[in-house]
């Protein structure tokens, strides 16, 4: 055994060991929408005195952090996203109002002496008028203590006396409190002046009396008090969060924020195992019946590709969210390309040279499709790369799924396979029956395609009229019909319910149109589902909202809600526009170094061509452009980019082989060769994507149908987009980058060029 072949054998079963070992011991982090609850995503605002930069940011998060806390979240997380952005997820909170009141609380903490009881207009001297908690208005004198002088507060449980919850406040200086509760205690019980307000984003959060223990001018004193009352549990830590919180160093506002129940998070995993399951199946069929022992083996390769990923997720410690998880499913799909283009090769090289050994024909099958693998998983990583960077809460966990899944892939194919394959072909049983292998025959497409040899690219510019058609029905539709931008492009909420009862959507945006919402779109989701969508709302208003469908359904439970500000929402369409964009040109730099650029522009140019017609065809369907669009749609640029790169690297191939043949001939030659490969990952995917839309569940749907349309489109484009116009691009005599022209003598006033196609044409039958 050579020592590649022996560092593979290593390599191989110690990855799988290393996997497995990581899978057992650490569970992968689920995200919201997988097992419920609410995140919110906060941004900083700058005040005359304070700039809301890293730094301010980062004090904002330590005192959400002990605001959360004390609110008694199970695994509550908060990070911090740029430089004013902080992430709050809270598992199992799936009513938000409170959680984001205690979070978007962020004045001064003050504590005032309160002059009596009244109504009408505050006088000046720093006197202000506002309502306590019983909604009595109170007039309070200057703030004779703030938030620094206090040093915490607690919530406690009298166990002794019995007297229920209180709370404990410990100052830095009681003198300030000593005063200001001797003052209070000189006025008779019952009296508003005997009483001291706590105020907070200019809301009383306590105004508690003082004691009648307590003798005038003396106070409180010893450094700490306590407040009594009627308190729950509950009440009485929110008091003492609020007061030891105190006040955040810059404002927050509220830019986006999701709940998800957990039923919808249980369906979904089921869905997706499901879907992950059947089509997993189904694809793993369809290789042992094309592939026979080579199949079987691919399948065992890809079941360790399943758990190299899962690790990896696990290891890295990164979030699986529910795009993530159609992400996850979906590579699972394309780790297929990579075998087929290994067998396919080492069918070629059996069929070729008649090889009597299987195992020199899969070892130049391997060699072979290496460069063709390389490339194509590059350019994926490109779209997963862009997604991580440029995008954020699912559609950036789908693209680390998606760049751990090509990675695991590679690992997959060019070691697990590998080293499987070959220890298998070595054998003797299997070289007495080389048919077994899968790889001793070519396969009915290709020998269809052998006996047929049509010319595909005869008149490419045919094929490129019927693209730019295609491309003009489908761009008429974005013209006609318009994009249906989701709430993540455009800011608003988004509340989905499931109702006892079926509720009409006519019906349910009529009553919502008397209850003070007419621009409310009103959607069915399902047998008892129902979407809402509006302009952005406050709680309260979303409150008002429930009730009204809860009404017309016999009760309500909200599955879902998301409310994204609309700064957050322009930003949003404006990255992914900038995805795109760079995407695109990311492609064209990457495949132009590898290429030509003559090459790199026609595989951007079919990427446009794909990007157009899945965008067109969504907005003739009425369908949502919103995240989980956008990552399919960057997930077709990279999968669409595959079937160009394996052609344009297939004709690179032959064009060194054979210097002389025009670009039309060998471009035609290179599709008849890599069209097997072509339709079988094509059909391997398409189970994934089939089992995803269909047993999926609603929330993948799109997702899945995009993935479809975006395969489709792109294997045809490959070949009568791409193609065509490299040859339109390239002419007829530039070759691409590897290769050279032949040195050919000048005739007459023509050039070398024009003389050399000129020979070729009249040549061209003869071969």
């Amino acid at each position: 055994m050579k020592r590649p072949a022996r560092v593979r054998a290593l390599f191989a079963p110690a990855v799988i060991a290393l996997s497995l070992y990581v899978a057992v011991t650490l569970p992968v982090r689920l995200g919201l929408d997988l097992r419920g609850g609410t995140q919110i995503v906060l941004e900083t605002r700058s005040t005359p005195t304070t700039e809301a930069d890293g730094e301010a940011t980062d004090r904002t998060l330590e005192v959400l952090r002990g605001r959360i806390d004390a609110l008694g979240v199970a695994e509550p997380t908060l990070v911090r996203s740029g430089e004013d952005r902080i992430i709050v997820e809270l598992p199992g909170v799936q009513d938000p109002r409170r959680a984001a009141d205690v979070l978007g609380r962020t004045a001064q903490l003050s504590v005032h002496p309160v002059l009596g009881s009244g109504s009408g207009e505050a006088e000046g001297g720093g006197e202000r008028l506002l309502p306590d908690e019983s909604g009595e208005r109170l007039r309070l004198g200057a703030p004779s203590l703030t938030g620094e002088d206090v040093e915490g507060a607690e919530a406690r449980f009298d166990q002794q006396s019995g007297a229920g919850w209180h709370v404990t406040v410990d100052f830095r200086d009681d003198r300030g409190w000593a005063r200001l509760t001797g003052e209070a205690a000189c006025r008779p019980a019952g009296d508003p002046q005997r009483r001291v307000a706590v105020v907070l984003d200019d809301k009383i959060i306590s105004s508690p009396q003082v004691d009648p223990s307590v003798s005038c001018g003396a106070g409180i004193t010893g450094g700490s008090t306590r407040i009594t009352g009627s308190f729950s549990s509950d009440e009485a830590r929110e008091l003492a969060l609020l007061i030891s919180g105190g006040a955040l160093p810059v404002p927050v506002e509220t830019v986006e924020q999701r709940t998800v129940g957990p039923t919808l998070g249980a369906e979904a995993i089921a869905a997706s195992t499901w879907a992950a399951v059947v089509g997993t199946a189904l694809t793993a069929v369809f290789i042992v019946v094309v592939y026979r022992l080579m199949g079987v083996l691919a399948t065992i390769a890809l079941a360790c590709y399943g758990l190299i990923s899962y690790a990896a997720l696990a290891a890295l410690g990164a979030t699986l969210t529910l795009p993530g998880l159609a992400g996850f499913v979906l590579t699972i799909g394309m780790a297929v390309d990579a075998n087929v283009l290994v067998f396919e090769r080492a069918r070629e090289e059996y069929a070729a040279r008649n090889r009597p050994s299987g195992r020199s024909a899969l070892t130049a099958g391997f060699k072979g499709a290496f460069s063709a693998i390389a490339d194509s998983n590059i350019t994926t990583l490109i779209a997963a790369v862009l997604l991580f960077l440029l995008a954020s809460g699912p559609v950036r966990g789908f693209g680390v799924t998606l760049g751990i899944g090509v990675l695991a892939s590679m690992i997959s194919t060019l070691v697990i396979t590998r080293v499987l394959t070959e220890y298998a072909v070595g054998r003797r049983s299997v070289h007495r029956r080389p048919r077994s292998t899968g790889i001793a025959s070519t396969g009915r497409v290709r020998d269809r395609l052998t006996r047929r040899d049509p010319q595909l690219m005869r008149r490419p510019r045919r094929w490129l009229a019927v693209c730019v058609g295609v491309l003009v029905l489908s761009a008429s539709g974005i013209a006609v019909r318009g994009l249906d931008f989701g709430v993540e492009f455009t800011g608003g909420r988004l509340i989905e319910y499931s109702t006892a009862a079926p509720v009409d959507p006519d019906r349910a945006r009529a009553a919502l149109a008397d209850a003070g919402f007419p621009q409310a779109v009103v959607q069915s989701s399902g047998d008892n589902g129902l979407t809402v969508r509006t302009e952005e709302l406050g709680n309260d208003e979303a409150a008002e909202v429930a009730e009204t469908i809860g009404g017309l359904g016999g009760g309500a439970e909200k599955v879902r809600d998301e409310l994204i500000g609309p700064s957050l929402g322009d930003e949003l369409r404006r990255n992914a526009l900038v995805a795109l964009g760079l995407a695109l040109g990311a492609q064209l730099l990457y495949l132009a170094v590898r290429f030509r650029w003559t090459f790199g522009t026609a595989a951007v140019g079919a990427l446009a061509h794909d990007v157009v017609v899945l965008t067109g065809i969504f907005a003739w369907l009425g369908k949502p452009i919103d995240g989980v669009f956008l990552a399919a749609l960057l997930t077709v640029i990279g999968y669409s980019v595959n079937d160009s790169v394996v052609v344009f690297d297939r004709i690179r191939e032959l064009w060194r082989k054979d210097r002389g043949t025009p670009l039309a001939q060998v471009t035609n030659r290179a599709i008849l060769q890599t069209l097997p490969r072509t339709v079988n990952t094509g059909i391997g995917a398409a189970f994934v994507l089939t089992a995803l839309a269909v047993l999926g569940g609603d929330s993948l749907t799109d997702f899945a149908l995009a993935l479809l349309i975006g395969l489709a489109v792109g294997t045809y484009s490959s070949v009568f987009t791409a193609a065509p116009l490299a040859i339109e691009l390239n002419g007829r005599g530039a070759a691409p980058r590897g290769t050279r022209r032949p040195d050919t003598p000048r005739h007459g006033g023509g050039s070398a060029d024009g003389d050399r196609t000129k020979a070729l044409t009249r040549e061209a039958p003869g071969r």
